[in-house]
């Protein structure tokens, strides 16, 4: 009787020292911000490249073996600049075959010119018959006809024989080269591909969502990757009508107002424009949490100082920040402590910060 008394007085006083220790035990002390919506509007960095806004392929226009290869990818080259050539031959043959055709159609036309000059006179003098002027005027014309279509087949053989040399049509830089020496190649071949001279453009591939929701009707950075204080404005001149199937992204050029020297064709470049302005709140990294795989945040209640767990969807990342939805105005956010706390728990507020 005496063991059982002494057994209940000693579970009674640990159970009174537990409950003066859990009284006494110190809170824990976290760091809060007060919730509030506020107009969201951060910058959309994205990386392009640098191109010629007028980029064209050069090819022969006849048929043949490239002879030789006079240009080079990053050559500048001048508009009436020779790039390659073909192996002759064949157009310098028909060449030579329709200069011989002129001048048989020369030696007929002097011919028939002296026949119908002399049937003119004897038919003034009686001396012929009208039928034989006839004849004599029309072999005239025929020969006339014939020079001129002789005349014709050269300058077309003469153009073809021209048409052996490929020349760059434009001043600009070849950016490619699909054709060598030795080559066979096909008449609109492409041989060279070259970026003509003049404005330039940023190209991008944009997301759907990013176009939507990015104010493109105001001047847009456009800064060098590798020296960002080499930097322009650009305006958005093409945006493609159609998705690109493997990258589902939207190919968007920009014409850049004016082209520093630094940014040659193929550099790479960030374009920067503002998204357009949504409600949310903004909150710092550290207030984020995770319940059941899903963000979300720790509240204090004010009337209690005891936490729960709010459930949040996260509308846009930034470089220090996040914006959130699913709070209300002027609600109370945990941002530093939060590694012990749990549903219920009472803690200390330290000093308020702003978010």
């Amino acid at each position: 009787m005496r063991v059982s008394l002494l057994c209940g007085l000693l579970v009674a006083g640990l159970l009174a020292g537990c409950r003066q220790d859990a009284a006494t035990a110190p809170l824990t002390r976290v760091r809060v911000v007060t919730a509030e919506l506020s107009d969201f509007a951060p910058e959309l960095t994205l990386t392009g490249v640098i191109a010629a806004r007028v980029q064209s392929e050069v090819s022969f226009r006849v048929g043949g073996k490239i002879r030789e290869r006079l240009a080079n990818v990053g050559d500048h080259v001048k508009a009436d600049q020779v790039l390659a050539r073909l192996d002759p031959d064949e157009q310098q043959a028909e060449v030579q075959a329709m200069q011989a055709g002129v001048r048989s159609a020369e030696a007929t036309l002097r011919q028939a010119t002296l026949a119908f000059d002399r049937q003119k006179n004897l038919l003034t003098t009686g001396n012929t018959t009208r039928r034989e002027h006839d004849q004599a005027e029309a072999s005239f014309r025929s020969a006339q006809a014939q020079l001129e279509q002789a005349r014709a087949q050269l300058a077309q053989a003469t153009d073809q024989l021209a048409y052996t040399e490929l020349h760059a049509g434009a001043d600009g830089i070849v950016v490619a080269q699909m054709a060598e020496a030795g080559q066979v190649v096909a008449q609109a071949q492409p041989v060279f591909g070259l970026a003509h001279d003049g404005g330039r453009d940023a190209v991008f591939n944009v997301h759907e969502w990013a176009l939507a929701n990015t104010a493109t009707d105001a001047p847009i950075t456009v800064s060098l990757l590798r020296d960002p204080a080499v930097r322009t404005a650009a305006t958005v001149r093409l945006v493609s009508p159609a998705v690109d199937a493997n990258s589902m992204t939207v190919q968007v050029k920009l014409a850049l107002a004016e082209t520093p020297p630094a940014m040659t064709l193929g550099s790479l470049v960030n374009g920067t424009a503002p998204v357009r302005p949504r409600k949310a709140f903004l909150l710092p990294w550290s207030a984020l949490f995770e319940q059941a795989g899903k963000p979300a945040v720790w509240l204090v209640d004010r009337s209690n100082t005891t936490v729960s767990l709010r459930p949040v969807a996260i509308d846009r990342f930034t470089r220090d920040s996040i914006a959130v939805t699913g709070l209300d105005s002027g609600q109370t956010v945990v941002t530093a402590g939060s590694q012990t706390l749990r549903p219920g728990q009472r803690v200390e507020i330290a000093t308020e910060r702003k978010p």
